[in-house]
């Protein structure tokens, strides 16, 4: 027979993280599940400059990330890295089903975050890990003196386009549009950076290569014309990283709980969702800003609802 919770929180981002620390100080049995590593997109960012109380010497999404961890262990949430398979919401007695085994709770708060749009080029599937990359603190290391390009112009491309420029021989930031939407503070250090330059009013329309991405066709949206970027004969390859927004990670609540067309699940101001003792905190949700910030506030109130709702 499963183990009887009183919350289950899926996913261990800072929306699932803040929510197992408001839960763990509550008294309430709690189980975190993540499939990977703690942090969801956080994880792989390399500088945090606006979530209150980070370091001013600098803080990275790892540093900021493991404290949050810490900080859930010392509260008794139990935790399991598992797989979600399946889930049955509905009823008293919440029922989530992973690779390892069922996991049962009064209520459950959803904390899956998203994950990286794709460029949207032809071939891009192609690439992806051979040219084509989502992550500058992942990959930033294999393009170490080459040429880069990153798609995007809100914050988080100009700030890892930032970032890759410690790596790159240069990097050129794509975008479709005439001007940068990222924050002024941010694109005033663009700016600056020799070795930061931008292509303006572009899209990238394909990719190619043999085993690896070797070219790029791009065009420019306002004109029409279409111009072919190849890499330096000298290094094989150069590359791309796509930093134009998220989808979320809600596939598994399709049809079960309500959810706006691009995917978004929909809660009021106190993170309930449609279903009684299902939340949901956030990146998953639907709401104006997407921050570390609002995700851990977004937990904290869960837990707290979470909590009226088990001892009404």
């Amino acid at each position: 027979m499963a183990e009887m919770y009183d919350v289950i929180i899926i996913g261990a981002g800072p929306a699932g993280l803040a929510a197992g620390l408001y839960a763990g100080r509550s008294r309430l049995k709690t189980l975190i599940i993540e499939k990977g590593q703690d942090g969801g997109q956080i994880a792989i960012t390399n500088e945090i400059e606006n979530y209150p109380g980070a370091m001013l010497e600098g803080e990275s999404g790892p540093s900021l990330i493991k404290r949050m961890t810490e900080q859930v262990a010392k509260f008794g949430a139990d935790r399991v890295s598992d797989m979600v398979k399946s889930v049955d919401l509905k009823g008293d007695v919440k029922k989530i089903e992973c690779s390892k085994g069922t996991y049962e709770s009064k209520a459950v708060i959803i904390a899956t975050g998203c994950f990286p749009k794709p460029i949207g080029c032809k071939n891009e599937g192609q690439y992806v890990g051979k040219g084509i990359s989502f992550c500058a603190t992942c990959d930033a290391n294999f393009y170490q003196d080459l040429e880069v390009y990153v798609v995007g112009g809100g914050d988080s491309a100009v700030e890892e386009a930032m970032y890759l420029t410690g790596f790159a021989r240069h990097v050129t930031i794509i975008h479709r549009r005439d001007e940068l939407r990222a924050a002024k503070s941010i694109q005033e250090k663009a700016f600056k950076n020799e070795k930061l330059s931008f292509m303006w009013d572009t899209v990238v329309d394909e990719v190619g290569g043999d085993e690896i991405m070797q070219y790029m066709i791009v065009k420019n949206v306002k004109t029409g014309e279409t111009k072919r970027i190849e890499a330096d004969p000298d290094d094989g390859i150069f590359g791309l990283f796509g930093f134009i927004g998220y989808n979320a990670n809600s596939e598994l609540f399709k049809g079960v709980i309500d959810m706006d067309e691009g995917g978004n699940i929909l809660t009021d101001e106190n993170m309930h969702t449609n279903i009684p003792g299902v939340f949901a905190a956030g990146d998953i949700r639907k709401k104006s800003l997407k921050q570390v910030v609002t995700a851990a506030a977004d937990g904290a109130i869960a837990a707290m609802q979470a909590e009226k709702f088990i001892n009404a």
